[in-house]
């Protein structure tokens, strides 16, 4: 803690490059293949995954029965600071709308009643992570 700093200052962002960022990057990585596999188990096709534009990211799509499924993966590997399903905030709401919204637009063959899904996963250690899938969440 420097002079100026105090004892609740924030810290500086960590790099890209480090250790803990690759760690939080692996992890969410198995929480949204986990969740591609419940959604698979479910009879859902996965249409396309961590669609990318400037705005930002959608992490999974989904259809089933003419149903297009937005959803948002939020993993933790503890529950200390909240439910992982706790961290959509409405600006992230709003976001993936918007982003749902361009999604459709490039896809024009995809089409159908929407959905927007939020999936919690709590990966605590070894062993298969607790998924909780909140359908129409949004």
């Amino acid at each position: 803690m420097g002079p100026d700093r105090g004892p609740f200052a924030r810290r500086p962002p960590t790099p890209a490059g480090t250790r803990a960022a690759a760690a939080r990057r692996e992890l969410g990585a198995t929480g949204e293949a986990a969740v591609v596999r419940w959604y698979e188990a479910a009879g859902y096709e996965i249409v396309d995954r961590n669609w990318r534009v400037r705005a930002g990211e959608l992490d999974i799509v989904a259809l089933r029965r003419g149903v297009v499924v937005f959803c948002e993966v939020k993993t933790r590997s503890s529950d200390a600071f909240g439910a992982p399903i706790e961290a959509i905030t409405r600006a992230k709401r709003q976001r993936i709308r918007g982003l749902a919204a361009q999604w459709l637009e490039a896809h024009p063959s995809v089409s159908g009643a929407v959905r927007f899904d939020v999936a919690s996963v709590l990966s605590a250690g070894p062993g298969a992570p607790t998924i909780d899938v909140l359908e129409a969440a949004f």
